[in-house]
């Protein structure tokens, strides 16, 4: 007899549970990622409390699995690994760290569950939600963060299982909404450890680019991955270049999407002899022209010497009226950190230092303050 109260209590919940995915499956036609996440985040809830209060066993959510399988064959992707993901996707943005981190970082708009007026009474709101006449669900759903639309279901689940802290989340969520970055470019990033070469990156840029362009921190990796050109053991300068062009697709969005290819070798002409830009691009948010000179060795001062005198002869000579002043990149091998320090102290140019690596490795995480990406973030969100 108990067994069978048990399995009524649970097939009621499993119910519940269903009305969750038809209500949203009935209005996903109309903003289908933002109604996929909702729903993924009350299923995910209400999981997460009976698993929490061990009013399921881990064998229920296997039932469950089955239980949304034979009541609508044509529902898809409801593993009980799925929705596994679900809880693990509403524990980790609902907890008190990752809420802080939100109101410190200034993101802390949060969304309220938006629940049916005519709802049917199988579907049980969460915030005490009334099952009959004078019975209550005993428990509240927390609110969603807002900044978890902004990308979709499977990039979530990538950050999930690659990013260990709130940070981490929290910063790839923002860099793949900003980039609009797919699956396997997301994945990328985060095995390249992107959070760390942005955030680091403002040590690698002069002061000038840093008020000429209030967002360059948020926008230039101090690191660069060319593992995709497949270079030789020893190489010159030519061979680095013309791999590049050769890979430009892959370049640039290593680099940056923003950016677009404007030419090789671009010459300037200066008191009557001609200079040589490695590679030429145009920034379409930032407005300018970029000059890349390259180099396989070791950062050397000298290198800024020779990149500030083209950034000047392409303000003057190619820069039309409406575009802001040309940023210099010397894309290096190898950069000492106090080096560029010295060397961009005095500098009156907008440029920077970017080293890079031929072969793609993972470096660990950097647990810094994301505070000021997200300033950045939110600047550019208001324009």
């Amino acid at each position: 007899m108990a067994e069978n109260n048990v399995n009524i209590e649970i097939r009621n919940d499993f119910n519940q549970i269903f009305g969750i995915i038809s209500y949203h499956r009935q209005r996903v036609s109309k903003t289908i990622d933002d109604e996929s996440l909702r729903m993924i985040w009350e299923v995910g809830g209400y999981i997460s409390h009976k698993l929490k209060n061990a009013e399921w066993g881990a064998g229920i959510v296997r039932q469950l699995s089955e239980f949304i399988r034979t009541q609508d064959p044509t529902i898809k992707g409801w593993s009980y690994r799925t929705i596994y993901k679900m809880v693990q996707f509403y524990d980790t943005y609902s907890n008190a760290t990752f809420t802080k981190l939100i109101e410190t970082t200034k993101l802390s708009q949060l969304t309220p569950l938006q629940l049916p007026a005519n709802i049917k009474q199988e579907f049980v709101p969460f915030e005490m939600a009334q099952i009959s006449e004078s019975e209550f669900v005993p428990f509240e759903m927390a609110q969603i963060p807002t900044i978890l639309f902004s990308i979709g279901w499977t990039n979530h689940q990538i950050i999930m299982n690659r990013c260990k802290s709130d940070n981490e989340r929290l910063f790839y969520i923002l860099f793949a909404q900003k980039e609009q970055l797919q699956n396997k470019q997301l994945e990328r990033a985060i095995k390249t450890d992107t959070m760390a070469s942005i955030l680091c990156a403002k040590d690698s840029q002069s002061d000038v680019l840093h008020t000429t362009y209030a967002k360059s921190p948020a926008m230039f990796k101090d690191t660069a991955y060319l593992d995709f050109l497949g270079l030789p053991k020893k190489y010159k300068e030519t061979r680095l270049r013309k791999g590049i062009v050769e890979h430009m697709k892959e370049f640039i969005l290593e680099v940056g999407k923003d950016f677009l290819f404007i030419d090789e070798e671009h010459p300037i002409k200066v008191g009557g002899k001609t200079y040589k830009v490695d590679l030429l691009f145009y920034h379409r948010q930032l407005q300018c022209m970029v000059a890349f000179e390259l180099k396989t060795t070791e950062f050397h001062p000298a290198y800024q010497g020779q990149l500030e005198f083209y950034l000047e002869a392409l303000d003057q000579e190619e820069r039309r009226s409406n575009e802001n002043p040309t940023i210099g990149i010397i894309l290096c091998k190898e950069s000492d950190m106090e080096t560029v320090r010295f060397a961009l102290n005095r500098s009156m140019s907008p440029m920077m230092i970017m080293q890079y690596k031929e072969q793609l490795k993972v470096g660990g995480v950097i647990q810094r303050s994301i505070e000021e990406y997200c300033k950045y973030i939110n600047t550019e969100s208001e324009k």
